[in-house]
């Protein structure tokens, strides 16, 4: 059991059973669920009617949230990835608070296409409560995906920080 020091005793059971229902609410939610299971989770997922998610017509066919949040040894925050992910476009457009590019801080924005990393920048750091950094970030993303241009069938993030 993994506790999340500093944030109430969570567990990383906890917290992703608070995210799930924090989704379960969310308008333009729906089908929020567990991966790989409820009795194991690591993920929430939730797929997003996009147009009442962002309030605002949108042209994907389908979209979903992907989430994980974890807590390293050694560190005094938690790790997270928040996705916005486009199957049919094989796009993803993600919040990651991790280790991945010290380069970029402890936080960034990162846009793949087709698998591929497109652009990656700076994000603001929050450290704040883990269900204070997902309402944050889900209030980001209309702004994010509104932000991605496409040209010639590629997309780009041109305009971040928006």
């Amino acid at each position: 059991m993994i506790f999340l020091a500093g944030r109430g005793r969570y567990t990383q059971r906890t917290l992703l059973r608070d995210v799930h229902d924090r989704l379960a609410n969310q308008a333009g939610c729906e089908d929020v669920r567990y991966r790989p299971s409820r009795r194991r989770p690591r993920y929430v997922i939730a797929d997003i009617d996009s147009t009442t998610f962002l309030s605002d017509s949108y042209d994907a066919a389908t979209a979903r949230l992907e989430i994980r949040f974890w807590y390293p040894a050694g560190v005094d925050h938690e790790y997270y990835r928040i996705n916005w992910v486009e199957p049919d476009r094989n796009l993803m457009l993600g919040f990651h608070q991790d280790t991945d590019h010290p380069d970029l801080g402890p936080c960034h924005i990162q846009l793949n296409h087709e698998d591929t990393p497109v652009d990656r920048y700076e994000a603001a750091f929050l450290d704040v409560h883990p269900l204070a950094v997902l309402d944050n970030r889900l209030q980001q993303f209309p702004a994010a995906v509104e932000a991605i241009r496409w040209e010639n069938g590629a997309p780009s993030l041109p305009t971040w920080p928006v």
